[in-house]
């Protein structure tokens, strides 16, 4: 079976990449699975830690895009995180596949 899978690549404001993992750890990362969505991996790059990555996956990208579009209108999110994390981010990066499930499995922490 395969898994629709996103993933974020965050270039972020220098020096802020410890902060931006606590939001993320802290309060974004369980705001997305309350939500249903399955956050498969997240974290600071080892290679400079003001970069960072988000993996989601989904049933299909008509799952990705409806879930997604809730998750984001929702006042959990606009009154929540959003701010704090937005004023982290310099550039983002998204890329959508498809994966087997045994790789998407493969790439949790």
């Amino acid at each position: 079976m395969k898994k629709t899978v996103e993933i974020l690549q965050y270039t972020l404001h220098k020096d802020t990449g410890a902060v931006f993992h606590t939001i993320m750890q802290e309060i974004s990362v369980p705001l997305h699975q309350r939500h249903g969505i399955d956050v498969v991996s997240f974290g600071n790059s080892l290679h400079n830690i003001d970069c960072y990555y988000l993996i989601r996956a989904f049933e299909s990208t008509e799952n990705m895009n409806t879930v997604l579009d809730s998750f984001y209108a929702s006042a959990d999110w606009r009154d929540g995180p959003r701010e704090s994390i937005i004023k982290c981010i310099e550039t983002c990066i998204k890329t959508v596949m498809y994966l087997p499930s045994v790789t998407v499995d493969g790439l949790r922490v």
